[in-house]
């Protein structure tokens, strides 16, 4: 064992050891020991105890956990603290600039027990209040975890987003250099708008293959790299992967075709339709008797068959969202006030109505609403109402779905809200049957209007915990709750694999953007591409309805309670 593994398990033993709040003089001992260790010019391991027990800041203690240590690869005291402290805890004493005093603010504080529910936290602003942290630290910390997350080799639709329009435009200028106006595409994963991307692919169409060959070197902004079979790859700074395919003109569609369905889709499509040439992707749809089946549909599902009897739905734009509901404000833990985000909504995005769910008072750690502050909040809505009309804010929560299912305020509360987002925040180890019951109970709360994010996953660093989809799906669909597709570029919740079971069986899907800031209402636009593969209607879209549509359910439910 080289010293370097011993020092970082001394210095991981001290950490730990202070995130716990043992004696200080203790940690100090054990941190110390780990940096002479590392200093030392000469090997421990094959020193017996005695020699161990002389190096200069060991000890007695110390050295008799170092021989521990070599003797069985770890030590019990090690294992004790580790088996006390959340895996993600430990994982986050990995990331630089935040050390044991900060970690104990993001644990025991702010309740936040992995990594990817430190970065939903950063982009919820929620670190800027805590103590020891500021907007820089709080940045820093993002940065670093977009980067862990890229070192993976995986990157959110999103953050993958700009990089690709960039590389597109830069690409689409530099192929004006090249004769006989190529033709160019992007295909694959991305343009299927699937939720994580590990690679981009690029299709090129021209006259001269030799010629963009041998002008590729000339394109500044990446270095490509000829493979074996005659394609080219490169990478950006980030690490995301681009495959650049290079094509005759005259099979450019075809190409562009294969390199984007998956390949079931794809196979299907091509057995009906032949092999070309073709003049567009209308033409190859067209000639295998189909009606032509947007990018976000080609997954093999069930989009041929639909496509047969030309019974495709008409998906969702960003342009028929009217409304943005569940979102937040400086009452609980946004970042702007509740009328900057309702002017933002009405005069910057069009829109007609905002719904203000902040949090409820279960999320302490949120500064989420006790009654007297629902009440106090409700007399500004009304206030703003009759600033901004014919704008209105509705008046809702996102309120906590508790452990046993039930909602965390009295009837009495819940029925002064517009409509209730309930939602599972605290609590997320629980089995398939737990989970499936607690949420169940939650949909047959009469006072449930919206299922906010279903499975509380954060992708690429959070599993949500497991349910039954169909039962859950079932259960709104008898209670007529609508079910939110939490636009977050993190979450995506609920899955676009199960958009459809939840259409057919007449359950309304909401755009959520979950909006901390302003600038959050714009995580729409990701909420209607996964709105899109899961073959979303602005008919089947809550906020897609008019003013008076959205006003009419809504009091409706009231109602019928």
């Amino acid at each position: 064992m080289e010293n370097k593994t011993i020092a970082r398990t001394l210095r991981l033993l001290s950490q730990l050891m202070e995130l716990h709040n043992e004696n200080p003089f203790k940690i100090k001992s054990v941190a110390n020991a780990a940096f002479k260790v590392d200093k030392l010019p000469y090997a421990i391991q094959g020193k017996s105890l005695e020699e161990i027990a002389q190096i200069d800041g060991l000890g007695k203690s110390i050295s008799a956990k170092v021989w521990e240590l070599l003797q069985i690869g770890t030590m019990v005291e090690l294992q004790e603290i580790l088996a006390q402290t959340p895996e993600g805890i430990v994982e986050m004493l990995g990331i630089k600039g935040i050390g044991p005093k900060k970690i104990v603010v993001i644990w025991k504080d702010l309740g936040i027990e992995s990594i990817g529910e430190l970065y939903y936290a950063c982009n919820e602003n929620r670190l800027i209040e805590a103590k020891g942290f500021g907007l820089k630290t709080q940045e820093e910390i993002r940065k670093i975890i977009e980067f862990k997350m890229a070192a993976h080799g995986k990157f959110l639709y999103a953050h993958s987003e700009a990089t690709v329009n960039q590389l597109y435009a830069d690409l689409a200028v530099w192929l004006n250099t090249i004769n006989g106006d190529p033709l160019l595409g992007i295909a694959g994963d991305y343009r299927r708008c699937l939720e994580i991307i590990e690679e981009i692919e690029l299709v090129i169409g021209a006259d001269s293959i030799q010629e963009v060959q041998e002008k590729l070197n000339t394109f500044k902004q990446l270095s490509f790299e000829q493979l074996a079979d005659g394609n080219y790859s490169a990478s950006t700074e980030l690490g995301l992967k681009i495959n650049l395919y290079l094509v005759e003109k005259a099979d450019f569609y075809l190409n562009w075709f294969k390199l984007t369905g998956n390949q079931q889709h794809v196979e299907a499509v091509l057995a009906l339709a032949g092999t070309g040439p073709f003049s567009s992707e209308e033409e190859i749809y067209k000639k295998a008797g189909l009606a032509f089946v947007a990018p976000e549909l080609r997954e093999d599902l069930n989009e041929v068959e639909l496509a047969k009897e030309n019974k495709l739905p008409e998906l969702i734009t960003y342009a028929d969202l009217k409304g943005s509901l569940h979102n937040h404000s400086t009452w609980s833990d946004g970042v702007h006030t509740l009328e900057e985000m309702a002017v933002y909504c009405k005069d910057t995005l069009k829109l007609e109505y905002l719904g203000m769910c902040d949090h409820s008072k279960s999320a302490f750690y949120a500064n989420g609403l006790n009654e007297q502050r629902i009440y106090a909040q409700h007399q500004e809505i009304d206030a703003l109402n009759a600033k901004l009309a014919p704008f209105r804010i509705f008046k809702g929560i996102e309120s906590d779905i508790l452990y046993d299912g039930s909602l965390d305020y009295s009837n009495d509360i819940l029925k002064t809200f517009d409509f209730v987002v309930a939602s599972v925040h605290s609590i997320l180890r629980m089995d398939e049957e737990k989970a499936t019951s607690r949420l169940i109970t939650a949909i047959e709360n009469p006072y449930t209007t919206i299922l906010g994010h279903p499975t509380g996953r954060l992708l690429l660093s959070r599993k949500g915990y497991p349910i039954d989809y169909a039962k859950v799906i079932d259960a709104c669909a008898a209670n007529n709750v609508v079910i939110e597709i939490n636009a977050n570029p993190l979450r995506l919740d609920l899955d676009w694999r199960w958009h459809r079971y939840a259409l057919e069986k007449g359950v309304l899907l909401s755009i959520n953007p979950d909006a901390h800031r302003k600038e959050g209402f714009h995580d729409m636009h990701y909420g209607v591409l996964i709105g899109r593969k899961g073959g979303l209607t602005a008919k089947q879209c809550l906020n897609s309805y008019s003013l008076s549509e959205i006003t009419a359910l809504f009091e409706g439910r009231i109602n019928n309670i």
